[in-house]
């Protein structure tokens, strides 16, 4: 049977318009909404971006259900998998009745009921706050349908007897496990089987299109056809599941873990006791001989770090060998011994690649965040490995955002990523940026890079509050600037300032729609997935062009690679990877076609460098101006 036209849901008298209550007819909506079900009938993949405002999640979710293929939609954030499967499905199913839908996270967020049993028979809590919350969860489990932690409104992110009974793969037994047939897991697997549509993020997609290399099972059934929203996120989330990672927290979460089985399972073993404390041991003085600097440094100097620490070293791999040995002597062990030991090796592997491999496709580096330390060996190009597993394997893959072309191509993401035939579609924004935008580019300011820039910025930035009425984001691209400038400002302002990590960033944002006048600091975590419309929001003030750290090590690795292949790195990499961060950090100020505002990047670069024009040539048509009193012209206007 035919399918009728799909102007029949996205048309000015269709079914959207009858049923949407705050519907508008949008062209490009249509227009994307075509290309992705041609995309899906014909087995191509396609690259769209769709401007702020045309709709692009119903454009693409229409033809997917009509496609009767099962198709797995991958998200960038968690909120955003719940608006889709929440919001916009049940919406959809009033059209679509037998449309069947799964929400998937990573198997952390989800509770395993043999844990939770295990730790009844055991005196393991600590403290009566846990005993009281072990209560509650033992009355959750009786009665949830999914197991899901975000049904829990009161259980802190940092419940540590959560990360005891979560249903993570490291401690997963799978079908050996008494509870497999009633796991929340299973029932997920279970329901995404049945189901036309599959939505998760993409930290679950890529570790789950990594774990397709080892033994362990898919946690995703097949599928033909893969949407990524967000899709401008997704080398560095592929970068990280490619690559491999080991810290103090994971050796001690193995050592943490073999003691608790230990227990629970009523084995008493003096020669595993004796290997988790010598495994404590060698890591803590392995992890010692790392500075106490915060941040990340560039491991290049591997060679000479064993040289010097080899002893050191050679003791926490024999540690770990002598506790994976130890494991697997003892006596009717049940799976989750077999599991420990599994995880021994996993791990003693990992540290010999990042300490040992001389694999040139790989940067080798180190990163010190509070008490923790990690080591990661992470590809520098993924677009081969994208290109084999999933661009190679899927029929077809549906790429879309606001922000994928650079100067009307899409070049950068398609090399980036490994696209070698795709479709290609730009929709622009319906919105009048001409009339609701006012772009603000002074070049009166010094270069960002030197010393007296802070202090002259801080006072650009009181000017632009003051015409603006407070109603910002100042978004940097440091948190070291984004401090100096808020310290500035603080002192000469009457608006209330909000400043990113005073609080969780959901609070921060709640916080700020409901603060007359407010105005939030913030870093690169606010440039992207924030919403706030009206008036509330009138300005983003960015304080430079979003450059990736150029010593930050994948970013390094990436630049000298790329240089050493005959490349410039500069124009090829670094240009367009600002470019796309800067899209997302103005996107935030034109939600609807009622906002009007002021967009300013304080870096004279954007008007005096050559390569500004890239830049202007990428954004939206805003009209433009580097005098403030054009920018208090304009406000007055919006007022």
């Amino acid at each position: 049977m035919e399918k009728p036209p799909l102007e029949k849901i996205f048309g000015p008298t269709g079914w959207l318009a009858r049923h949407h209550p705050r519907f508008e007819y949008r062209p490009g909506q249509l227009e994307m909404a075509e290309n992705v079900e041609s995309a899906l009938e014909n087995g191509q993949h396609l690259i769209v971006e769709a401007g702020t405002g045309t709709g692009k999640t119903l454009a693409y979710l229409a033809p997917l259900i009509r496609s009767g293929q099962r198709v797995v939609i991958s998200t960038g954030t968690k909120n955003l998998q719940e608006q889709l499967f929440y919001k916009d499905i049940p919406f959809l199913k009033k059209l679509f009745p037998r449309l069947r839908a799964t929400l998937m996270k990573g198997r952390q967020n989800y509770l395993c009921r043999q844990k939770l049993y295990d730790l009844e028979k055991q005196p393991v809590l600590n403290g009566l706050e846990e005993v009281s919350l072990y209560s509650q969860l033992r009355e959750w489990e009786t009665r949830t349908e999914t197991g899901d932690r975000v049904e829990l409104k009161n259980l802190p992110d940092t419940s540590e007897l959560w990360s005891r009974i979560d249903a993570r793969r490291e401690t997963c037994t799978g079908q050996k496990c008494k509870q497999f047939e009633r796991c929340f897991i299973t029932w997920m697997h279970q329901r995404a089987a049945e189901s036309n549509l599959i939505i998760v993020n993409h930290h679950l997609f890529f570790a789950d299109l990594a774990l397709k290399e080892t033994d362990f099972a898919s946690l995703l059934p097949d599928y033909s056809a893969v949407v990524f929203d967000e899709a401008h996120e997704i080398e560095d989330v592929a970068t990280q599941y490619f690559g491999l990672k080991i810290s103090n927290y994971k050796i001690e979460e193995l050592a943490r873990d073999t003691e608790a089985t230990l227990k629970i399972k009523g084995l008493d073993s003096a020669e595993v006791f004796g290997a988790v404390r010598e495994l404590r041991r060698r890591a803590d003085l392995f992890f010692e001989l790392f500075p106490a600097t915060e941040g990340r440094s560039n491991f290049d100097n591997r060679a000479s770090f064993l040289e010097v620490n080899r002893g050191t070293y050679s003791a926490l791999v024999n540690a770990l060998v002598r506790i994976e040995t130890e494991l697997l002597r003892v006596k009717d062990r049940p799976e989750e011994i077999n599991n420990l030991a599994r995880r021994a090796e996993e791990t003693r592997q990992a540290l010999e690649t990042i300490l040992e491999s001389r694999d040139r496709n790989y940067v080798y580096w180190w990163e010190r965040r509070g008490r923790g330390i990690f080591l990661e060996a992470s590809p520098i190009d993924v677009s081969p490995i994208l290109r084999e597993k999933l661009f190679g394997q899927v029929r077809t893959v549906i790429l879309t955002s606001a922000t994928l072309s650079v100067l009307n191509r899409f070049d950068f993401v398609k090399r980036r990523l490994g696209v070698e035939m795709a479709r290609e579609k730009i929709l622009q924004s319906h919105f009048d940026f001409g009339r609701q935008a006012l772009l603000y580019t002074p070049i009166h300011l010094p270069d960002p890079r030197e010393p007296e820039y802070s202090s002259r910025a801080a006072s650009e930035v009181i000017a632009l509050l003051k015409i603006t009425r407070g109603r910002a984001f100042v978004l940097f691209t440091s948190y070291q600037q984004m401090r100096a400038v808020y310290e500035r400002v603080r002192a000469h302002t009457r608006y209330p300032l909000i400043l990113q990590g005073t609080a969780p960033r959901t609070a921060l944002l709640d916080k700020f729609r409901s603060t007359p006048h407010a105005v939030l600091f913030a870093t690169s975590s606010f440039w992207q997935g924030v919403d706030v419309q009206g008036q509330q929001l009138s300005a983003v003030i960015i304080d430079r062009l979003p450059f990736a750290v150029p010593t930050d090590p994948v970013v390094a690795a990436r630049i000298r690679q790329i240089n050493e292949d005959g490349g410039n790195a500069f124009t090829e990499y670094q240009i367009p990877e600002a470019v796309i961060a800067l899209k997302q950090g103005f996107g935030r100020l034109i939600r609807s076609e009622n906002d009007r505002g002021v967009l300013a990047i304080l870096d004279r670069r954007m008007v005096q460098k050559q390569y500004g024009r890239i830049f202007f040539g990428s954004l939206p048509s805003y009209r433009c101006t580097q005098r403030l009193e054009e920018v208090d012209a304009f406000m007055q206007e919006c007022l």
